[in-house]
């Protein structure tokens, strides 16, 4: 892997009506042509991200949007574009034209308490206007020699409303073994797994075991036993891909803790307990009922694929009935959510957590039981009790 992936890293919005300078603001303080700059109305239409290290927060991720108050032919469309990013976004600058607070203004404050996304008021075209402001950051976008000042102003106002799960971010395996025990990890090299890698959470996972000090034998299955065999000491914990889940608990001695990758990125980036919750809802489906399946990333399905084949079959089988599935993929996710029973969001390694909880948050809204895959798998399956046990539910 190169570099931090987006979905940990500090995503930033930088949002305003049409024309306020958001473009001009993202390249000065990237101190790059990341955006293009026009005084035409409506320049950007898609959401441009940049990646960033920004020390001493770290990896960001800036999101420059179109333009709120935007009245041309595409505007409604483009709106909705930057509408789709408060779901994602960890923190809102609002560029205002000077220290202009109007409708366009009022609604994305608004907006982004609602979801309580800190916000960050950025008084921008000082050149232009007479500017009186005391809550927020004086800037001119096109002074290029500005850049060290206001980027300095802007760390340290990012630093005090930075989220709490950011700056203190859970341990994804850490805290489920002590220090210099060994936790095993069944890996499947299966055809979905890019060639010559191991897929993100697996990653993720080693990477963790290594920072809390922990010793990490990884293994695919058809040596599992052997390994278990060879340890003079039991491994802390077990780790494997869902779909070997039932494989993995038959083969573990009961005294042994084991989970999957996936149930572990369900409590890194959402609510493990509410997805556990949520999967008490296979058993109650009905024949008509319809299910959403959300992949939040846009790999090319393959012939055997776990979110559009796998767990169809599954669900079908373990139900008995006859269930409408739907699909979904990468940032989309329906507005209309309670003509759904069951939303079964996948890991959600490619998307950040604040965009996982805001899933949560919209199915609990619509009165819609949510769960992931390796919750949903496990249950599916008979294990899931099995692989709870590590965690405090």
């Amino acid at each position: 892997m190169q570099g931090a992936p987006k979905s940990l890293r500090l995503q930033i919005a930088i949002v305003g009506r049409v024309n306020a300078g958001k473009s001009s603001f993202l390249n000065l303080i990237t101190g790059q042509q990341a955006a293009i700059v026009s005084d035409i109305a409506g320049t950007t239409t898609d959401v441009v991200e940049k990646a960033q290290e920004l020390q001493p927060l770290g990896p960001v991720l800036w999101l420059d949007t179109a333009g709120f108050a935007d009245d041309s032919a595409l505007g409604e469309k483009r709106i909705e574009k930057t509408v789709a990013v408060f779901d994602r976004a960890d923190i809102v600058l609002l560029i205002c034209q000077g220290d202009k607070i109007e409708a366009p203004e009022q609604q994305i404050i608004k907006m982004a308490a609602e979801r309580k996304i800190p916000l960050i008021k950025i008084f921008n075209q000082a050149d232009r206007f007479s500017i009186i402001a005391t809550d927020g950051i004086t800037v001119n976008s096109i002074d290029l020699s500005s850049r060290d000042r206001v980027l300095n102003k802007l760390k340290a106002e990012l630093i005090k409303v930075c989220p709490e799960d950011y700056l203190n971010a859970q341990p994804l395996v850490g805290d489920l073994a002590p220090e210099h025990s060994t936790v095993v990890m069944l890996i499947p090299l299966d055809y979905e797994a890019p060639k010559g890698r191991l897929i993100m959470p697996q990653v993720q996972a080693i990477r963790d075991c290594l920072d809390h000090n922990q010793n990490i034998i990884a293994v695919k299955e058809d040596d599992y036993v052997a390994i278990l065999q060879n340890l003079k000491t039991p491994p802390a914990l077990v780790i494997c891909d869902s779909q070997i889940v039932d494989t993995m608990v038959k083969l573990t001695p009961p005294d042994i803790k084991c989970t999957t990758f996936s149930i572990l990125m369900a409590r890194f980036k959402g609510d493990l307990h509410k997805m556990a919750f949520g999967a008490a809802m296979i058993d109650k489906l009905q024949d008509g009922d319809k299910v959403l399946i959300a992949e939040s990333c846009t790999h090319h399905a393959m012939e055997d694929d776990i979110g559009r084949v796998k767990i169809p079959n599954w669900l079908k089988k373990k139900t008995g009935k006859n269930l409408i599935i739907d699909h979904v993929s990468g940032c989309d996710f329906p507005q209309n959510l309670s003509e759904y029973k069951l939303v079964i969001q996948c890991g959600g390694c490619t998307i950040n957590r604040r965009e996982i909880l805001s899933r949560i948050y919209k199915c609990e809204q619509a009165g819609v039981a949510i769960t992931n895959y390796g919750v949903c798998i496990s249950a599916l399956k008979g294990v899931l009790p099995r692989v709870l046990e590590p965690f405090a539910l």
